[in-house]
């Protein structure tokens, strides 16, 4: 049975998924712009499980999008509660929308946890806890009182994962932090 559902997943099952994985990223931006109606569409889709589709449009939503747009910030919500559920690519995707916005200090509570889960877990991919990374300085910029919690995270044990040029980038800003 998982087979048939998997297979199905496969196969787009609108002119919209059909785009997704058919045209290259410039088409599909050109018809986002050209059809306003599919940020809701792509928004719907970006948080479900229905892959590769889900993790494309969150991707081609956050390619199309200005800081804080409007068109997305209806659905901000969903995405902050879909990211610890979504699959890596699409977790990756939603917290770079994420970090586009301006955010109530309920979604900034909510991601600064998220963020801390994603970060934390050195088994995830690098570019998801950077991303994490980046939306913890993105809250403590606001909250400068979080940083000494956000700054405990940056031994070691948390950096061994990373390329060398990412814990490199990762030193420099800690020091930014530090004053070091």
């Amino acid at each position: 049975m998982a087979n048939k559902k998997s297979s199905k997943l496969l196969h787009p099952e609108s002119p919209f998924e059909e785009l997704l994985i058919s045209c290259y990223k410039d088409r599909m931006i050109a018809y986002m712009h050209a059809h306003p109606e599919a940020y809701d569409e792509a928004a719907k889709l970006a948080v479900t499980d229905k892959q590769p589709f889900a993790w494309r449009a969150a991707w081609l939503l956050w390619s199309c999008i200005t800081p804080d747009d409007a068109r997305i910030k209806k659905h901000l919500n969903k995405f902050i509660r879909y990211i610890p559920i979504a699959q890596q690519n699409q977790k990756r995707e939603l917290l770079k929308i994420a970090l586009s916005m301006k955010l109530s200090e309920r979604q900034e509570s909510r991601l600064f946890d998220v963020s801390i889960d994603l970060w934390k877990d050195i088994s995830k991919d690098p570019s998801i806890r950077m991303m994490a990374f980046r939306m913890l300085l993105k809250i403590t910029e606001k909250y400068p009182e979080l940083i000494h919690e956000v700054l405990l995270l940056t031994n070691e044990h948390y950096l061994k994962t990373l390329s060398p040029g990412v814990q490199h980038s990762m030193r420099r800003v800690i020091k930014q932090f530090t004053g070091d």
